[in-house]
């Protein structure tokens, strides 16, 4: 057994995967070098030590029972995004009841103007990290000036004694329109791409897990020039239904941004590997909107300067693996 506290449902070995962009996890301390002064008690969002903790537990609850109706233990590996530095992601860890798990993780400063990064949260009982570091996406707005996004975090390490190669991402956003800024989403995939055949002059048949919030959906170019002439699968396509489901929502249209792709060589079995089992949305009925004009939608933080008090503006999304021990 693995966890003490839960009751072993199955003999099978399950892992599961996730990626959460917790929208906006700032601590309330003013940052000079970041425009982080909303997230601040004087700030436009009247951000406070309470509403910050409130938030935090709102988020560690959230994150122990991602994929629980598949798998009844909580994930070995979170990718998150939005997360403001290393203090809030010691503080998230800290926070009942992810403390009994003794999360450790992987994060970079990224050069990103509001101070907001992703990161790797690991259980350290079941992967154990190599190497890993951050890849800078360097990008130009249209007026030629340096778009300062987020860097892309890399973190090798081995799952379970099988090594597995983790892109962590939050891509350009579309705050100027998806077709103006595709560009830049682009950029990000083929990034992606020059560090795997990187990695593949020194390694056969790599196992791959690239995850992120990607600002652009299943079906968008980026996301299918990330699959072209890769051994890359997009467990997600099969998800997105626009009008019915998805992480995210904006005008009562359903997004799939936040995804997570996988290798080829994850749908085969294998001794001593990892197997595909599911890929999901974690949109249960305690992250979403209860009652008005956005029921159903993920009940988020804020809507402006207004406090809802709510988790994020995104659903969890996650994949299931099965380890064959023999």
């Amino acid at each position: 057994m693995r966890f003490p506290f839960f009751k072993k449902k199955s003999k099978d070995q399950l892992y599961t995967i996730a990626f959460y962009n917790l929208e906006n996890l700032f601590d309330a301390e003013n940052d000079k070098h970041t425009l982080d002064d909303d997230f601040t008690p004087t700030g436009f969002k009247q951000w406070t030590l309470e509403r910050y903790s409130r938030k935090r537990s709102k988020l560690a609850r959230t994150i122990f029972n991602i994929g629980k109706e598949e798998n009844t233990y909580p994930p070995v590996l979170i990718g998150v995004s939005e997360v403001e530095n290393q203090k809030v992601i010691k503080d998230l860890i800290s926070t009942a009841p992810l403390d009994t798990l003794h999360y450790k993780y992987v994060h970079y400063e990224s050069p990103d103007e509001r101070g907001i990064d992703t990161a790797l949260l690991y259980n350290p009982k079941y992967f154990k990290v190599i190497s890993s570091e951050a890849l800078p996406l360097i990008v130009d707005n249209l007026n030629g000036d340096r778009d300062t996004t987020r860097d892309i975090l890399y973190v090798k390490g081995s799952l379970n004694n099988e090594v597995v190669h983790v892109f962590v991402n939050h891509w350009p956003s579309r705050r100027d329109g998806g077709d103006v800024t595709e560009y830049k989403r682009l950029v990000a995939a083929t990034l992606i791409k020059e560090k795997m055949k990187q990695i593949e002059t020194t390694e056969v048949s790599p196992n791959y897990v690239v995850m992120g919030d990607f600002n652009d959906d299943p079906t968008s170019k980026s996301i299918q020039s990330l699959l072209e002439d890769t051994t890359l699968y997009n467990p997600m396509e099969k998800l997105h239904f626009p009008k019915q489901r998805g992480s995210a929502n904006y005008k009562n249209t359903w997004s799939l941004f936040d995804q997570i792709l996988i290798s080829h060589n994850f749908l085969n079995y294998e001794k001593g590997s990892h197997s595909f089992s599911k890929a999901n949305i974690f949109d249960e009925s305690f992250l979403k909107e209860k009652t008005g004009k956005y029921k159903g939608n993920p009940h988020r933080t804020y809507a402006g300067s207004k406090y809802l008090g709510g988790y994020s503006d995104h659903f969890p999304v996650y994949v299931v693996m099965k380890f064959n021990p023999n």
